[in-house]
């Protein structure tokens, strides 16, 4: 096992791999920027380092002072967590050239897979179904068009790199396609330090099914059922649940099968995630690969009793596959509510700033991640997630009861959050029936638009 592990990221996934680590009796070294120098997960961390100014073009995605603060600290290994750079191959790489292991999989295994238009192609190869998009890179406007006319509107445009929604536009026609094919790849830059975009046919309405999959390094690959994400802004997830309402037995088998197959086809290793659209007729189109742990992964360990967090951190020490991973059994339904700091009832907008009070729910069958506390200011340079709330039952029911009471315990003053529109999911009819999709929640909040624009 490890003796010191840097987790090159920040908020509530610095934290989670902290407290993993403690468990596995790991010290931690903890990164930070200068805005970040009040947050938990430094407080936290056996030993922290500052590696540059807020911007993360500046901090968390720069791969020489990562690096630096790994020799200085003599860590034996680097957990990415997400985002940032998480599916950088070129960081794993780094990581391996300076004898520290990189906890997730190869940078093989990245470049196939981590890179979303390259892991269409390796789907296709593989047998996996997959829609109907652009062969590469689009490198420009002129051939984005092409593409897109060739397809047939609507159409998405995606970054290559990364995820969370960022790097992703709509478009309908040409004008859009435009503006979204330029918008998409300066924010994928920002992000991701990659503007690369390809393009695929946007099925509209469907819903987000995601199976998380695990694989040591002796090449045993195993799913761990799946996650429904269908309920999205913007295409960016807002509450998640495990398992999904829409799932058979008979999908589930196909879609974990696919799963196992395409993470085989790559000699995946560690925690990884594919994530499909899936219409009302139980087809399914693959559409990407996350190859790291997921924001949501929560609701998985809840649901299944299993820790994806050390399982990763043991996988890359070597060791094979826990017996309750290799036989997963599904014994609760979790949903999670990702918290964002920012005001429902102005369109979203963004909401940083000191927090004054926090109180946080408890109780049984409630967990949460939070880097967040009285005092603690949200800064403006990040993603404005500041908590995840996971509610857990024996039934679908009696989890979203759980959720219902816990968010309406929620208290955060001084900033804005999206505790109030979640609250109001946990109570909407079509919800408790489980019928929705990726519509859902723009519908909703059309329906309800005096209401938001409060």
């Amino acid at each position: 096992m490890f003796d010191k592990v840097l987790i090159a990221n920040r908020g509530e996934i610095a934290l989670r791999v902290i407290r993993a680590c403690k468990e596995l009796g790991i010290r931690t070294l903890a990164v930070y920027s200068e805005a970040d120098i009040d947050s938990l997960h430094v407080q936290l961390a056996d030993e922290a380092i500052c590696i540059g100014p807020a911007s993360s073009a500046s901090s968390y995605l720069k791969i020489d002072r990562i690096i630096s603060a790994a020799e200085i600290g003599d860590v034996d290994a680097i957990h990415p967590g997400y985002g940032f750079l998480a599916e950088n191959a070129h960081f794993a790489e780094v990581c391996a050239s300076c004898n520290i292991k990189f906890i997730g999989p190869s940078p093989a295994a990245i470049r196939a897979m981590g890179d979303k238009n390259t892991a269409r192609e390796t789907a296709r190869k593989a047998g996996v179904p997959i829609t109907p998009g652009s062969d590469g890179i689009v490198e420009t406007e002129d051939q984005a068009v092409k593409i897109a006319k060739k397809i047939g509107y609507p159409v998405m445009i995606k970054a290559v790199a990364g995820g969370g929604g960022k790097g992703m536009r709509p478009a309908h026609n040409d004008v859009s396609l435009v503006q979204g094919f330029h918008g998409a790849r300066m924010e994928a830059e920002k992000a991701f330090g990659n503007s690369g975009v390809y393009i695929e046919k946007l099925i509209e309405n469907p819903h987000h099914i995601e199976f998380q999959v695990m694989a040591d390094r002796k090449g045993d690959v195993v799913h761990i059922g799946e996650r429904d994400c269908s309920m999205q802004r913007r295409n960016q997830k807002i509450i998640e649940e495990c398992p999904s309402p829409l799932m058979t037995d008979d999908l589930r088998a196909k879609m974990g099968k696919a799963s196992v197959k395409l993470a085989e086809s790559v000699d995946y290793e560690g925690a990884g995630t594919m994530e499909y659209l899936v219409d009302d007729h139980g087809n399914f189109y693959f559409m990407e690969m996350n190859t790291r742990i997921q924001v949501e992964h929560t609701i998985t360990e809840e649901a299944y009793g299993i820790d994806l967090v050390k399982e990763q951190i043991k996988i890359a020490a070597g060791e094979p596959l826990s017996h309750f991973v290799r036989n997963p059994t599904l014994r609760y339904h979790a949903i999670q509510c990702r918290v964002n700091a920012e005001d429902p009832f102005n369109n979203f907008q963004p909401s940083p700033g000191k927090i004054d009070l926090y109180y946080a729910p408890g109780g049984r069958g409630i967990r949460i991640d939070s880097h967040a506390y009285a005092g603690y200011t949200v800064p403006s340079h990040y993603d404005s997630m500041i908590a995840k709330v996971i509610g857990m039952g024996t039934t679908r029911a009696n989890a979203i009861a759980r959720m219902d009471r816990a968010l309406s315990e929620y208290l955060v003053t001084g900033i804005k959050t999206t505790i109030p529109f979640q609250h109001a999911i946990m109570r909407n009819p079509d919800f408790l029936r489980g019928k929705y999709n990726t519509g859902f929640v723009e519908k909703m909040i059309a329906s309800r638009s005096a209401e938001f624009r409060r």
